[in-house]
């Protein structure tokens, strides 16, 4: 069953709402007393504020409110019924590393599935005043400049891509790093550190290629209708479509450049 236009209209609006709550929740603590935690205590560092939190804790009570039968899965809070015709897949805070460092690279990304499948998305970067937000019929950026239309840019060769990824020392396995090295030394221009808004910046056409390994759901799921809707694509590094669970990810925005990436990616594939 598609997904009446009337419909996902609508949610399109709401989701517009949930993340003007989520940045009330985040921006007071931004450059500010964030509480900041560990996960991992002494085993490692994974970073967890109140604005993550506060954030998800916001999201989650509109959609209570509002669409009391949809389903949420939020990295802070886990699941609730999953398995819902409607399910949001949230992450409060993607980028809570550049968060804790004052820098305006995290983002908020929130994304719906319908019947199982990935339908709307959207990345807000809330101290830019920026949102990013689309699905198949079409994406958008919304700013105070106004809204605009997304597009991702004709960048066929990878000699001629601005490419990134998040920490290639830390995200990848050996043959994972063997993989983004052939990739980076291809490429015209690699970024690091830029996470979820790396996904934006393709669909709005400045940058042409991530690549990403060891994704949970809520760090992708937002994305893959925001690039549909600029004409891009999102694989897994064999080239298939993006599974419920993350993973090994590359975001394009055409497939000729996507093509010769996975040259490389395809022999670190799992």
């Amino acid at each position: 069953m598609s997904l009446d236009p009337a419909r996902l209209a609508a949610l399109d609006a709401f989701c517009i709402e949930l993340n003007s709550a989520a940045a009330q929740a985040i921006l007071p603590l931004f450059r500010g007393a964030h509480g900041l935690l560990n996960k991992l205590e002494d085993r490692g560092f994974d970073p967890v504020t109140e604005a993550d939190k506060g954030a998800e804790r916001a999201i989650r009570a509109l959609i209570s409110q509002r669409y009391p039968e949809h389903g949420v899965i939020g990295e802070e809070y886990g699941e609730d019924r999953p398995d819902a015709e409607f399910v949001w897949v949230l992450d409060p805070v993607d980028g809570t590393r550049a968060f804790i460092s004052g820098l305006p690279l995290w983002c908020v990304l929130i994304g719906l599935r319908f019947q199982g499948e990935p339908v709307l998305g959207s990345i807000g970067q809330p101290y830019l005043s920026e949102l990013y937000i689309g699905h198949a019929g079409g994406s958008r950026l919304i700013s105070p400049a106004g809204e605009r239309a997304l597009k991702v840019r004709a960048c066929p060769k990878l000699t001629d891509a601005l490419i990134a990824t998040t920490d290639p020392e830390t995200c990848f396995t050996g043959a994972e790093l063997g993989a983004w090295r052939q990739v980076r030394a291809a490429a015209r221009l690699a970024r690091l550190g830029c996470d979820a808004y790396a996904y934006a910046m393709v669909a709005a056409g400045t940058m042409d290629l991530v690549v990403e390994a060891g994704l949970k759901s809520w760090d992708i799921e937002a994305a893959i209708p925001l690039i549909t809707g600029a004409g891009g694509l999102t694989t897994d590094w064999r080239g298939e479509p993006v599974g419920r669970h993350g993973g090994q990810i590359a975001i394009a925005g055409v497939r000729a450049c996507l093509d010769e990436a996975l040259v490389a990616l395809k022999r670190a594939a799992v």
